[in-house]
This record gives C-alpha cells, structure tokens and sequence, in this order.
C-alpha cells in the first residue's frame, strides 16, 4: 500500500469531516471513496480504519461509513487537532488547549522543579536561553523548534507519564499558532524571560516559583489568545449515563 495514497484519503477525509463539509450523520460508501479519491478498496479500508479510532466515523453493515458528531471525536489526538486549527473552529480550538495548557503545566512545572533529573534541568536552561536569542533575533522557525522542545522537556521532567503524552497536543498548538500567523516575529521581551524564569526555577529546584512562572506564561498566552475565540460557541460533551 502506498503510503502517501494512505496518507492523502486519511488528510481529505478528517479535514472534510472536521470543517463540516461532511456533516454527522453523513453516510460514505467505500466504492464511492473509491471513485472519489482515485485509490484502491484496500486504502479505503485503511484510512477509515484511521477515522475511526478517531472517533471521526463508524461503519454499519448494508449502511456504510457514518460521519459521528464532534462530541465523539478524540480531542487529544494531534490530527484531530491540526484539522480544528485549520478550520473555522480554529478560535475554539485554541481556547480549550489553552484552557487544557493552564490547568497542566503549571502543576508539571513544580513537579519538575521538585524531581527532573539533572540532566533535563540542564537542558531546559539551554534551551531556554537559545529561545531568547532566536526571539530576539526573529528566528520564527528556530523558536518554534525551541518553543516544542522546551514544553516537552516540561512536561517530560514532571515524572508523570500522562503529563508527558501531552507533548503532540502541545507541539500542534505551538504548530498551529505559528502556521496561522499568530506568533509574532518577534515575542516580547518579558515573555522571553518568564521562559528562562521558569528554567531556573527548575534547575534550582523551587517548585513554587516554577509553577508561578508557568502560571504567568499561560496566563499571558490567554490574553494575547483571547480575542481569536471571542464569541465561539463551548462544546458541551454528553455525559454518558449508566
């Protein structure tokens, strides 16, 4: 199988689906993908295999492949992700990662400052001051390199797993931001030395200045954020009841 053909029907059909172009409830049969996509049954197959451990689609016997709503999506999967940045509900999307970032990595970054090995703490520093010479600089694709590595080492240095299988979501904000023309050239200065900030409180290993700098890094990112999910819908997820 081709991986790019893969690839491709897996791209067309979860940005189709998460912009609405497919709208839940929406009924697909493989012969027509077929067509439509100019690949064969077996690609088909695979790539609704993909969407469905999304969330994003479930087949029915003498029915086809139905579109399911976005409640029943996985929020956290960086695709699914990527797709919500490049559509119209790229405001929203924002807002409930921010919202996601700001209940986490302050927490990560106390734990961190309280138990990451010597040698992420070190790194952080690095890495954070590299981060203030590209910003200053307007290096925009080596500060996002920077920006990715230094939440992953956050995240990775607070010692718990969960926290850090947040790294894709994370990345694809970061992303996402900087592809869509949200991040300026050139980051403010004061923003640059929260980052070193927080660096340092970790490799001193102070855990309430840590989570302090994370939580003014955060909060700071909301508000220049804000405006992009004014007036957006939230989504409220049914409960599912016993």
């Amino acid at each position: 199988m081709s991986t790019s053909l893969h690839h491709r029907a897996i791209e067309h059909l979860g940005t189709r689906i998460v912009a609405g172009d497919l709208p839940a409830g929406h009924v697909m049969l493989a012969e027509h993908l077929e067509e439509e996509l100019k690949v064969s049954r077996s690609v088909v197959r695979e790539a609704v295999r993909v969407l469905q451990s999304l969330g994003l689609v479930e087949t029915t016997k003498r029915v086809g492949i139905r579109v399911l709503p976005a409640s029943r999506w996985n929020p956290f999967d960086a695709q699914v992700i990527r797709w919500r940045l490049a559509g119209e509900g790229r405001g929203a999307q924002l807002r409930s990662l921010a919202e996601l970032r700001t209940a986490v990595e302050p927490v990560a970054a106390e734990l961190a400052a309280a138990n990451a090995p010597e040698e992420i703490r070190r790194e952080l520093l690095d890495v954070s001051h590299a981060m203030r010479d590209a910003g200053q600089s307007g290096d925009v694709p080596r500060f996002l390199e920077l920006d990715i590595h230094f939440h992953s080492l956050l995240l990775t240095g607070s010692g718990n797993e969960m926290f850090a299988n947040m790294v894709g979501q994370v990345a694809e904000t970061l992303t996402g931001r900087t592809v869509h023309g949200l991040m300026p050239d050139h980051p403010r200065a004061t923003a640059l030395q929260w980052h070193v900030n927080l660096a340092e409180a970790i490799a001193n290993g102070n855990p309430e200045a840590a989570r302090e700098a994370s939580d003014r890094i955060m909060r700071e990112t909301i508000s220049d954020m804000e405006p992009e999910w004014k007036n957006q819908p939230r989504v409220f997820v049914p409960v599912q009841r016993p």
